[in-house]
C-alpha cells in the first residue's frame, strides 16, 4: 500500500513539473544537427511526427509543454561558450533550458505542429524586430541641444499616438500594422487590439498582446525618431458593419492621414508586381478620423 501511495504521489508530482522541447523547425536546422552522432533521427519529418505524438502525450497526462525555436548555430556557440560537449542530449536539454527564458517560444496548447511551426516562426521574426529596433533606438544617444534620450522621447510619442489611434477608431476588432523602411530592410510590425470577447458585443475594454504592442510601438518610435519613410494602416472589423481599412504616413516625427485614394492604391496593388489586383467587396477604404491635439508642443523636435 505504501509503495502504491508513493507512485502516486509521483505521478501526481510529475503533472506539477514544466516542461520545454526545443524544436527544429525546418530541415536545413534538422540537416545540420544530423552531424551529432547522439541526435539519433534521420529523417525531419519523422522527427516532427514524434514530437507531436510526445506532445499530445504530454497534454493528455496533465502536463504544460513550452516549444522553443532551436538554433543549431546558436547551439554551437552555447556550448563553445559554457565549455559543454555539443554531441550530448545533455547539452541539448541544458541548452533548451536557457531557451524557455530568453528565445522565441510558444506554449503548446493542442494545435498540430503544422499550425504551431508558422507562430513560432513569427515569434522570432517578432522577437528579432523588437530587438533589432530597440537597438537602434538606443543607439541614437542623448538630444545634443537638450540632453534627452532620442530614444526614449521617441517611445514616449510612439506610445501617446499608439493610444490616440486606439481612441479614435470606431468599434470592433483592430489590426495594425507599422512598416518603417530601414537599412537594409523595411521592419514591420503587427498589432491586434479587440474589444469583442469572442463572438461576443464589443465592450470598453481594448484587449491587447503586450509583447506585441510592445515591439510596434519600438518600431513605430524608431521611424519617429530616425525620421525613417513609412506607414500604419488599421483594419477595423466589427458585425453588421464594412470592415474598414485607413492609415496614415511617417512624416518628419508624426503622423499624416492619407486619403482615401492612396489607401485604395495601397490595399489594390500587388507589393512584389506593382499590378492592379481587384479590391475586396464589403471593404471600405477612407480616412482616417482625426486624432486631436498632442498636447503642450515641445520647445524643440530631436
Amino acid at each position: 500500500m505504501a509503495h502504491t501511495d508513493h507512485r502516486t504521489m509521483r505521478r501526481a508530482l510529475r503533472r506539477e513539473i514544466a516542461g520545454t522541447i526545443g524544436l527544429l523547425t525546418d530541415a536545413q536546422d534538422f540537416r545540420a544537427m544530423r552531424r551529432y552522432r547522439s541526435f539519433v533521427f534521420e529523417d525531419h519529418t519523422t522527427y516532427l511526427r514524434h514530437v507531436e505524438a510526445l506532445l499530445r502525450v504530454r497534454a493528455a497526462q496533465g502536463g504544460h509543454t513550452t516549444v522553443a525555436l532551436f538554433d543549431p548555430e546558436e547551439y554551437a556557440a552555447f556550448c563553445a561558450r559554457t565549455g559543454l560537449e555539443p554531441d550530448a542530449a545533455a547539452s541539448r536539454a541544458r541548452f533548451t533550458a536557457e531557451l524557455a527564458g530568453a528565445g522565441p517560444a510558444l506554449p503548446y496548447d493542442g494545435r498540430p505542429l503544422t499550425e504551431l511551426v508558422p507562430a513560432l516562426v513569427d515569434e522570432a521574426v517578432r522577437q528579432a524586430t523588437w530587438e533589432y529596433a530597440s537597438t537602434l533606438l538606443a543607439r541614437l544617444g542623448p538630444c545634443a541641444a537638450c540632453g534627452e534620450d532620442i530614444g526614449r522621447a521617441a517611445f514616449a510619442r510612439a506610445a501617446g499616438l499608439l493610444v490616440r489611434v486606439l481612441d479614435t477608431a470606431p468599434p470592433g476588432n483592430r489590426h495594425l500594422v507599422c512598416s518603417v523602411s530601414t537599412a537594409p530592410e523595411t521592419l514591420l510590425a503587427a498589432l491586434r487590439a479587440d474589444d469583442q470577447d469572442g463572438d461576443g458585443p464589443p465592450d470598453d475594454t481594448t484587449r491587447l498582446d503586450e509583447a506585441e504592442a510592445l515591439e510596434f510601438t519600438t518600431v513605430l518610435a524608431l521611424g519617429l525618431a530616425t525620421r525613417s519613410p513609412g506607414g500604419l494602416v488599421m483594419r477595423t472589423t466589427a458585425p453588421g458593419t464594412p470592415d474598414r481599412v485607413y492609415g496614415w504616413r511617417l512624416r518628419g516625427d508624426g503622423l499624416h492621414p492619407l486619403t482615401a485614394a492612396e489607401v485604395f492604391d495601397a490595399y489594390c496593388t500587388d507589393i512584389e508586381s506593382g499590378d492592379l489586383v481587384a479590391p475586396e467587396s464589403g471593404v471600405d477604404y477612407t480616412t482616417p478620423p482625426d486624432l486631436g491635439d498632442e498636447g503642450p508642443t515641445p520647445p524643440h523636435r530631436h
